[in-house]
């Protein structure tokens, strides 16, 4: 059983993202008042997904702005709140600047918000969405891990600025979230490591990484073949209820690695292509090693040779048992995952079948 604080009132930074919109509908169905922390309150469009969910479940939701390389810009959200879920931060493999477009946002933003619960009396829990990337940089990796298997008592030693920058930078900002916790006493930090997330958004025509993936592999842009290229998947709305049971579960303690399946791109392709028929172009085969290394590069400007060598045909085993055994988390099939999200896009007019 969870064990709410009798002030139900929560901080979510960056609240129309992918997975803080899910945690958003958690804390409200739980009837928590939400302090909804966006860029600008001001664009309601994107907004009013998160409005929708307030006028039908039992709490309420209050917007305010914050800007994660801003001291102080989020003092006036966190005010009263009890509870803060810091999901807000960058999620993009491919950009011009990694150290002011992906580290800074995720290193300052972490401080930023972490220093200001400090200055924040009625904060006694707070949650960062960390991911598995702040555990391990490239599938070959888990040939130097105990068991053989990435878990929670890994940090990712392999990526840099210039090497999986965004991998780098989850692994800096979580670094830096339990060097700043390990420095008070007033609230105590627990993190999500989520997989790669797939699920239905609360927004179905949002962008970002986990959207664009879903779309790829039905709008015909990998119909030439994909790679086996070895990924943890979790769905959105376990992720969500981690949050939840991370922040109340009286047993949570420490770092959580979320994680449904041990998969690959080939394999989430054939899922689809199973659930969906000949309808959209899927990929079918998958490229072998060999071509992938020769041709993916020139193609895909974002995978390199040396990512390549590291990461395809080279399985991703994650272990999820602490998960399971210190806060009861189950997780939902990949098929119900994928088919969802896919659905979605099909419903939303982001995806047409081919001709």
């Amino acid at each position: 059983m969870l064990q709410y604080p009798e002030n139900k009132t929560a901080l979510v930074t960056g609240a129309t993202g992918y997975v803080a919109g899910w945690v958003v509908k958690r804390l409200l169905e739980e009837g928590f008042t939400v302090h909804a922390a966006v860029r600008d309150p001001q664009k309601i469009d994107k907004l009013r997904y998160l409005d929708a969910l307030a006028e039908e479940l039992p709490g309420s939701i209050k917007y305010f702005r914050g800007e994660l390389t801003t001291p102080g810009s989020y003092a006036e959200a966190m005010d009263g709140c009890s509870v803060v879920f810091h999901t807000a931060s960058p999620f993009a493999i491919s950009v011009d600047d990694p150290q002011k477009d992906l580290v800074d946002p995720a290193l300052l933003g972490t401080r930023n918000v972490l220093e200001q619960a400090n200055q924040t009396p009625s904060v006694k829990r707070v949650v960062v969405t960390s991911s598995v990337a702040a555990i391990m940089g490239d599938n070959i990796d888990v040939k130097k891990t105990p068991d053989g298997k990435f878990t929670e008592e890994q940090w990712n030693t392999t990526s840099s600025l210039d090497y999986n920058p965004y991998l780098y930078s989850k692994t800096v900002a979580e670094k830096e979230a339990w060097k700043i916790a390990e420095a008070q006493s007033q609230w105590t930090l627990g993190t999500v490591n989520p997989s790669f997330v797939h699920g239905p958004a609360i927004n179905p025509h949002a962008g970002g990484e986990s959207m664009e993936f879903i779309r790829q592999n039905g709008d015909g842009t990998m119909k030439s073949g994909t790679l086996r290229l070895g990924m943890g998947v979790v769905d959105v709305r376990d992720v969500a209820e981690m949050h939840m049971r991370v922040a109340f579960h009286p047993g949570a303690n420490g770092r959580y690695i979320a994680l449904g399946h041990n998969t690959d791109f080939f394999e989430i392709a054939q899922v689809l292509r199973k659930a969906f028929g000949e309808g959209y172009p899927f990929p079918k085969r998958a490229v072998p090693k060999w071509l992938a290394w020769l041709v993916v590069p020139f193609v895909d400007k974002r995978m390199t040779r040396t990512m390549i060598s590291r990461n395809v045909d080279v399985k991703w085993i994650g272990d999820n048992s602490k998960s399971q055994r210190d806060l009861g988390m189950t997780y939902r099939d990949l098929e119900d995952t994928l088919r969802d999200a896919f659905q979605q896009q099909v419903d939303a007019g982001e995806l047409k079948p081919a001709a």
